[in-house]
């Protein structure tokens, strides 16, 4: 993988350290729940739950157009002029201003950017995958927001982005976009093999449908993704696992060196802090998502010949 950026690897792959933002990452964990329910509310329903998802931009994470009467909604996080966009088909516009805020003010400027808009929606206010959590409305302890971290994290987005976007051209077979998911707080693209999966067992998933995970792992998969210090694991990592995981999945090599499956959560991780410590961050995380990849494929049987674009 080749590139040319203007951008230094110190920016492209900025600190981001769990400790100095964790309360601008809960506040914009629920922030981007808000918008990603108004997305859920107007969508059509996609496999796995693709249609909640939201995307990567040149300025941050975007709905992509939503259908409403007479024409579409887009709504954007800008993280580099600190705006929450609404933004009509037919021209007209509303902003939200991403600054320290209470959710629960957040959530009600964002309702009445929509009515202005002659937009109508109701979203449930609970937030999803998240224990013991507040109603959206009711929520006035998460109010944190540093504009500088919101760029890094906005930063280490575009760049990993960049890496999985690449990675996801070398198969051939269904795979997902490189998509956000406001649930989970985490960035991620699935490869499938093509095959049904197990019924899906475990703990529930708070305030989540059984069915809607069940859905979500229909089918065979390996998904590749980023958590900003989330996922049960305290501090920026990338991830990989496969459902359902083959017999010796853990056990096999994969690179870079820094990488490693973890019991306690099921998947392999690689520091964030090791990837910008590489001599190529960007070399190294795309070792880390081939290599896992394998280790799916190879372990579970996949049909990898009939998969796999051959370069």
């Amino acid at each position: 993988m080749t590139r040319s950026d203007p951008l230094p690897p110190s920016e492209r792959w900025p600190e981001l350290p769990l400790a100095a933002w964790r309360d601008t990452r809960d506040t914009l964990h629920l922030w981007t729940q808000i918008v990603g329910k108004i997305r859920l509310a107007l969508t059509p329903w996609l496999n796995h739950s693709w249609h909640v998802a939201l995307y990567v931009t040149a300025r941050g994470l975007t709905t992509s157009p939503m259908p409403v009467a007479g024409g579409a909604l887009e709504i954007e996080f800008d993280f580099l002029g600190d705006v929450l966009w609404l933004r009509l088909s037919d021209g007209r516009f509303r902003q939200v201003m991403l600054k320290p805020t209470p959710v629960a003010e957040f959530y009600a400027a964002v309702m009445i950017a929509l009515k202005e808009l002659g937009v109508e929606v109701r979203l449930r206010t609970m937030p999803c995958e998240i224990a013991d959590c507040i109603p959206f409305d009711q929520d006035t302890v998460h109010a944190a927001y540093d504009a500088d971290y919101a760029r890094r994290f906005f930063r280490v987005l575009a760049s990993a982005h960049e890496v999985f976007a690449h990675f996801r051209t070398g198969f051939l077979g269904k795979a997902s976009p490189v998509h956000f998911f406001w649930g989970s707080f985490d960035l991620a693209v699935t490869r499938f093999s093509g095959r049904a999966a197990p019924p899906l067992s475990g703990g529930k998933t708070p305030n989540v449908a059984a069915w809607v995970m069940q859905e979500a792992y229909s089918h065979e998969c390996s998904s590749l993704g980023f958590w900003p210090g989330n996922g049960g694991y305290g501090r920026a990592a990338f991830y990989a696992y496969a459902y359902p995981e083959p017999d010796g999945f853990g056990a096999e090599k994969v690179a870079p060196q820094d990488a490693a499956y973890n019991g306690d959560v099921g998947q392999f991780l690689l520091d964030y802090d090791a990837v910008r410590a590489s001599a190529s961050p960007d070399e190294a995380l795309l070792d880390f998502a081939q290599s896992t990849y394998e280790a799916a494929a190879n372990r579970g049987g996949w049909d990898r010949k009939g998969l796999e674009r051959q370069r």
